[in-house]
């Protein structure tokens, strides 16, 4: 049951971080090594900055003619959205649902605010209800 959950429970944990000063290309590659299509941003700090995504590369940068070795990954990073890995599973869905988002990084806060793994679509699907992934699947595509 969602009130159960929580979000360290529903995402994938270890994810792997591109550095803001690496390239779109360095990103590209971990992506493909790592068989994802995003990949969280971090700072010079190790904090989370943003997230990029393999469509992030190809439209903004590559449909553009820009080589993606002279562009840093960090000046792609958009609106960031993140979850508490303590949050329950209905704040997970509440947060990808009003934010039209399809992944979402997952932040332990009380353990120094690190990043500690990724909230998905397959991960929604895995873990909820046919009823919720239903309306997430709404919500998310259907009103974007």
């Amino acid at each position: 049951m969602t009130h159960e959950l929580r979000a360290k429970d529903i995402m994938t944990s270890g994810a792997a971080c591109v550095g803001a000063h690496q390239s779109l290309h360095d990103a590209a590659r971990m992506m493909r090594d790592l068989d994802v299509g995003a990949l969280p941003i971090c700072g010079d700090n190790n904090r989370l900055t943003g997230l990029i995504t393999d469509r992030d590369i190809v439209v903004r940068c590559c449909a553009d003619g820009v080589d993606p070795a002279s562009v840093q990954a960090g000046t792609l990073s958009g609106e960031l959205h993140w979850v508490d890995a303590e949050a329950s599973a209905s704040d997970v869905l509440e947060i990808m649902e009003s934010n039209h988002v399809k992944r979402l990084p997952v932040i332990d806060v009380q353990g120094g605010h690190r990043l500690v793994g990724m909230i998905t679509e397959a991960n929604v699907a895995k873990n909820l209800s046919d009823a919720q992934i239903a309306e997430f699947a709404t919500r998310v595509y259907a009103e974007a």
